[in-house]
């Protein structure tokens, strides 16, 4: 009888601590969130308690509104991802014993009309025997070569989609570009696609020699993360517009060093152009036949310069020619070469200096054939100016 008692008061004392519990709850609920918000929360707390193993979870976050910056780089990545390419290319090389070794390759690139011409570098598709093209829909397409400028290192391919409604992206003018400007990188770094990176314009105007033959003249540099399959992709301003080709990265540890290079959309389009129209890059020459001056030689010629081209011969009937620059009239041994002496010197063109051939290539890659120059040389001791007309020079 004893312990019956001191069960039913063990459980009256058990119900008046649950009643405590509850009203205290009830009043905590109140106080924090009111009558009618206290009961939708008592409501959701006992249903999740009601489930064997679940405790209630955690009021749901509503997402941060996305920043000004954030939402050009969200808007410009859906805009211009589906018209960005990665391209993949095969083609056979010989080992030491001739066997053959098939060689893949990857890079980027970019459609640039709803034809399906495709602007990319020109080192991605060198050489390659097949070319196929993987959109940002994962759509596939064999690719074929249309043409390239080696020099500038741009190249064009072209799709064919049929029927389907290809997207592309708008081509801006990349002489309006200003340092600090927002920039943004789209392409496939090390096979992954369609990757997006930011950064802005760190400088304008470099000359980025690539190789003894080639340069990225008046090239962009931006610290947008650009690294291995990259290459050919675009470089976009805030307003959507294609303003570059990401090209080349400094990399003096083998990793990428916050410094990369575009190729001015400006360049590319005129090669474009001339590929489109024409089949072929309308590329200017003058015409010479240049030895570069060096100190020793300088002085064996009793030259008034040290550095510039000695003219060993001109292009009969070229602009050079044409124009009146004289090429050399003396043969001389050095050492294994023959060399043609007595020539003009040229030290400039429209004012800029030419020290050497790197000199003189930039500046005529900056003209179109037609274009009149002014070519300044010595004679002798003579300083001249003299106008030539620069002529068309046939393939790359």
């Amino acid at each position: 009888m004893n312990d019956r008692r001191s069960e039913l008061g063990r459980s009256s004392v058990r119900l008046v601590l649950v009643a405590l519990i509850l009203i205290l709850g009830a009043y905590w609920l109140g106080a924090r969130y009111g009558p009618r918000e206290a009961k939708e929360v008592e409501a959701r707390h006992a249903a999740a308690m009601s489930m064997p193993g679940l405790m209630p979870a955690s009021e749901p976050q509503h997402p941060a509104s996305l920043t000004e910056d954030e939402a050009i780089n969200v808007r410009i990545y859906k805009q211009a991802s589906p018209a960005v390419a990665n391209i993949l290319t095969k083609a056979t090389e010989y080992d030491f014993f001739m066997d053959p070794v098939p060689v893949e390759g990857a890079g980027s690139g970019f459609l640039i009309d709803p034809r399906g011409f495709i602007l990319t570098n020109y080192h991605v598709v060198a050489g390659a025997q097949t070319i196929e093209v993987v959109l940002g829909d994962k759509s596939r397409y064999p690719a074929k070569f249309v043409g390239a400028d080696q020099r500038n290192d741009v190249a064009l391919i072209k799709i064919e989609a049929k029927g389907k409604q290809l997207a592309y992206l708008p081509l801006g003018d990349s002489s309006t570009l200003q340092v600090g400007q927002k920039v943004l990188a789209i392409g496939n770094p090390f096979g992954f696609q369609s990757t997006l990176t930011t950064g802005v314009v760190s400088a304008l105007g470099r000359t980025v020699q690539t190789s003894d033959t080639t340069f990225i003249d008046a090239a962009i540099q931006t610290d947008a993360s650009i690294n291995r399959g990259n290459s050919g992709g675009p470089l976009i301003d805030s307003h959507g517009d294609v303003i570059g080709i990401n090209s080349a990265i400094y990399t003096p540890s083998g990793t990428a060093a916050g410094i990369g290079f575009a190729i001015p959309i400006n360049t590319a389009k005129l090669i474009a152009n001339d590929l489109i129209s024409e089949g072929r890059v309308r590329r200017a020459y003058l015409g010479v036949t240049t030895l570069e001056l060096t100190g020793w030689l300088s002085e064996a010629l009793d030259l008034p310069v040290q550095e510039g081209l000695l003219v060993e011969q001109t292009t009969r009937g070229g602009p050079a020619a044409a124009a009146g620059i004289r090429g050399g009239d003396r043969r001389v041994q050095s050492g294994m070469r023959t060399l043609m002496i007595g020539g003009d010197v040229i030290i400039g063109i429209d004012g800029q200096k030419v020290a050497n051939q790197f000199d003189m290539n930039v500046l005529l890659n900056r003209k179109r054939p037609g274009d009149t120059v002014t070519v300044t040389v010595y004679r002798g001791a003579k300083k001249l100016d003299i106008p030539v007309k620069l002529g068309e020079r046939d393939g790359n």
